[in-house]
């Protein structure tokens, strides 16, 4: 490579890291920096853009599994890993903010929550977030992975978990790898049974939200075509 380019890309780096610090990096280019530190001397402005294009926009880059990113030509392992691991960094940052207490009632805050949990999964799962008396999560855990359009859910199992873990309200969460539908027919029947099982034992069903193929999360408190059913009317 020329000197001149080096220098060149020596000093955008350079000029991305002054942006950050005052506020001013839109999000592809906040991507670019980060690919700049798993790839030292390489341009990475076309692989961010590759990237980008690829899974649909920065979030869903961050949220994609592994085996995708290394399939993307130019992604090595270190690219892979740099990226999973900010991600779940994200993660540890949600999930500390949940055990306070002070942020599940937050609309923005649980909606983010639940996509970057389950967002760019390509198979459907089902997630359940335990809660004490003072809304703190105790525990996230994994109920079940399914196929790309199911997975299999277990009332007993999760009032068991609760009991054990001495909850007093659940959350309950579940992606559609491939739709942008909202809550099924299904969805709320599943939840019913849930929420009665839980109800024996005195625990109570904080909500259920669903994260589209886009990326849309859906409260089933909020969602008007469930008015009727019976899991709303016990709200």
């Amino acid at each position: 490579m020329p000197k001149t380019d080096e220098l060149f890309h020596s000093g955008h780096r350079e000029r991305l890291k002054q942006k950050l610090l005052d506020g001013k990096l839109t999000a592809y280019e906040k991507l670019e920096l980060l690919l700049t530190y798993a790839i030292p001397r390489r341009d990475v402005r076309p692989l961010a853009r590759s990237l980008i294009e690829k899974f649909g926009g920065v979030y869903f880059v961050l949220c994609a599994p592994y085996e995708e990113l290394v399939s993307v030509p130019g992604v090595g392992r270190n690219v892979a890993i740099a990226i999973k691991l900010f991600h779940e960094l994200s993660l540890v940052s949600y999930q500390e903010r949940a055990e306070t207490g002070k942020y599940l009632s937050d609309d923005k805050f649980i909606h983010d929550y639940c996509r970057s949990l389950v967002a760019g999964k390509t198979v459907e799962e089902f997630h359940v977030l335990y809660l004490d008396g003072n809304s703190r999560l105790i525990k996230h855990e994994i109920h079940n992975r399914g196929t790309f359009n199911q997975a299999d859910v277990y009332p007993r199992e999760v009032a068991r978990r609760a009991l054990g873990l001495n909850a007093v309200s659940v959350i309950l969460l579940h992606n559609h790898p491939v739709s942008d539908n909202s809550f099924s027919l299904q969805d709320a029947e599943i939840t019913s049974l849930l929420e009665e099982c839980l109800n024996m034992f005195g625990i109570s069903l904080f909500d259920h939200f669903v994260v589209t193929s886009n990326g849309i999360v859906h409260s089933m408190r909020a969602t008007p075509f469930l008015n009727k059913s019976s899991f709303s009317k016990k709200f």
